[in-house]
């Protein structure tokens, strides 16, 4: 980092957008000095998120998620003037940890147009469909004066459910037919959707769709009533086709507005950032924990007895106690 803090914190808030890659860049770097500096970026960067609406984007792989956000996202930009930021999370190998970091290839449209951002990342590993800087990423966009945040999750089922800790709304596309695929999920994810889409209703299959939304309807009503107070929508689009868009930004503006009047956001916003910040303090910990020397002298001491014991409860006991000796005694 060439210049100071406040010359990035006024260059983002400003809407630089090399500026806001390279300050994402550095939270999701494993180093302890980008680290640091993108924590310093953040502390002041805070007072000035928390304006955008925030929206998760789920469902099964082939639900068509990143059609369906463009379609949005072009639609908001051109008929609304509302600035888009796209948080896309990318599955990692196991095996070599990479990321195929395609789903903006798949958005030519929407990554051409001056109000959008779009930002692919890893999930390197992490279950519940989301990236672990995710709500990190998603301050900093706000800060840099996004209207709409939408986070594509993976889209691997019921451990999408994390997604719900960083949104204030969840969408999730279904596909024609694809019912057995929203009986795996259960009752899981159904519980946290706000909004249930029928996608790829395109031309010739719009009274299937229309059925299908009926039956869903009716399987959404057996849920308790959300703490919200929301009642969860089920409609048909085509994203391909344009067509359905207009009505679902209509159900997201009512749904945003009455969260808001009844004081829930603040408290899910509160939440979240509650999680967020247990989330820090473990990894603080762990941190700290790692680097010093004499804990490191123990761990690496139990792993080299391992081979002799092979027993990994037994070694953890032993290493907790050790701990708890070492720390009480100071």
């Amino acid at each position: 980092m060439n210049q100071d803090i406040s010359y990035w914190v006024n260059q983002i808030i400003d809407g630089n957008r090399a500026l806001l890659s390279q300050a994402i860049t550095l939270c999701e770097s494993s180093l302890v000095e980008d680290q640091n500096i993108s924590i310093k970026l953040l502390e002041q960067l805070i007072p000035y998120s928390g304006k955008s609406i925030r929206i998760g984007v789920t469902g099964t792989p082939g639900a068509g998620k990143s059609t369906f956000i463009e379609a949005l996202g072009t639609y908001l930009i051109s008929n609304h003037n509302l600035k888009i930021a796209v948080l896309t999370i990318d599955p990692s190998s196991e095996r070599s940890k990479g990321s195929i970091l395609g789903d903006k290839t798949r958005m030519n449209l929407l990554s051409s147009m001056d109000g959008a951002f779009i930002r692919p990342s890893p999930s390197s590993s992490i279950l519940g469909g989301v990236a672990k800087y995710s709500y990190e990423t998603m301050l900093l966009c706000e800060a840099a004066g996004f209207d709409i945040i939408l986070i594509e999750t993976v889209g691997v089922g019921q451990s999408e459910i994390a997604v719900n800790q960083l949104v204030d709304m969840l969408l999730m596309l279904h596909i024609i037919g694809g019912g057995d695929d929203l009986q795996g999920m259960k009752r899981g994810l159904l519980e946290w959707v706000d909004l249930l889409i029928i996608n790829k209703a395109d031309q010739g299959t719009e009274l299937m769709a229309e059925n299908e939304a009926l039956n869903l309807k009716n399987a959404l009503h057996l849920f308790p009533l959300r703490q919200s107070g929301w009642i969860p929508k089920v409609v048909t689009c085509s994203s391909l086709e344009k067509r359905g868009i207009n009505e679902i930004w209509s159900i997201i503006e009512t749904f945003y507005s009455s969260i808001k009047s009844s004081g829930y956001l603040d408290m899910s916003r509160e939440l979240h950032q509650k999680i967020w910040f247990e989330q820090l303090l473990r990894s603080s910990i762990h941190q700290f924990v790692d680097q010093h020397q004499s804990f490191n002298a123990i761990k690496n001491e139990k792993l080299s007895a391992y081979d002799e014991y092979h027993n990994p409860l037994l070694l953890l006991r032993e290493l907790k106690d050790e701990l708890k000796k070492k720390f009480s005694s100071n």
